[in-house]
């Protein structure tokens, strides 16, 4: 089946892969269920385009949002074009998750406040506090595709018209049910190369390296249960260190989103598998 072009992220997330597709599609294997428990903003998902997946993130607002496209596209995107781009506003919309009433709030209200929110704030950098809220600055764009109908309506066929189960839950429990046969595409946070580079605001979890160990923990268990695992993360000594044995291949990315601008070059990352020659 064609694969459809339209489909991609409707958010841009910390750690998104466009930039390294290309790359990863040279070792997509055959496979017969999907897994990933890192979506964020899904584009290695959009891209595979698989029929049955198991996809699943720790923060619980995105995978609501995910749901509401499936499920509700009409009344999101109604919703999405209410909003303003207008500093006021923004900041009117960003502190209501410091309120009460929001936990009152409608999915489809929740999911639109965070497309919208991600399309104005400053770089589309998702990050909250340790209390679970926002607290992006406002990014005073000139014109923000808060709306991009074309990309939702695509994700909303792809997502009613699969087999797609959504989970949030912890990454272990995420694909404890994968078996000898499947695909299990791990994108964590990634190990800091330097003392200034961790970033664990995308949720309430930090992701230190006692959860890199049992990440790994986690592969060796799948590995042993005959899936086919590719994973992603920084090049660091640690890392590299923790999957020898497995087949590890060096690539360049670009970091889009880095408060330290001397860190925003070409750096090397690495894809871990344990399948190919």
């Amino acid at each position: 089946m064609a694969k459809n072009k339209l489909l991609q992220p409707f958010v841009k997330w910390a750690g998104g892969k466009r930039q390294l597709l290309e790359t990863i599609r040279l070792y997509i294997p055959k496979f017969t269920t999907y897994f990933e428990p890192f979506v964020g903003g899904g584009a290695v998902l959009f891209d595979i385009q698989p029929k049955k997946a198991v996809v699943n993130d720790i923060n619980s607002e995105l995978i609501s949002a995910y749901k509401v496209i499936r499920d509700d596209i009409d009344e999101l995107i109604k919703h999405l074009s209410a909003h303003k781009n207008e500093k006021e506003y923004f900041y009117a919309l960003r502190e209501l998750d410091r309120t009460p009433g929001y936990k009152a709030w409608s999915s489809v209200q929740r999911a639109s406040r965070l497309i919208y929110l991600n399309k104005t704030c400053y770089n589309g950098l998702f990050r909250v506090n340790n209390q679970g809220q926002f607290n992006v600055p406002f990014g005073n764009y000139k014109s923000p595709n808060i709306v991009n109908e074309v990309v939702l309506r695509a994700a909303h066929h792809y997502l009613s018209t699969s087999d797609i189960k959504f989970r949030n839950t912890d990454f272990a429990e995420a694909v404890a049910d994968a078996k000898r046969g499947d695909f299990v595409y791990l994108d964590p946070p990634y190990d800091p190369v330097s003392d200034t580079a961790y970033f664990t605001g995308y949720s309430l979890d930090g992701f230190g390296r006692e959860e890199q160990a049992r990440l790994k923990r986690v592969v060796d268990d799948l590995d042993e249960r005959g899936c086919k695992v590719l994973l992603s993360n920084s090049s660091t000594d640690f890392i590299r260190d923790l999957y020898k044995g497995y087949k590890i291949i060096t690539v360049k990315a670009s970091r889009a989103i880095n408060s330290d601008s001397s860190r925003r070059g070409k750096v090397d990352e690495i894809l871990v598998m344990n399948y190919g020659e």
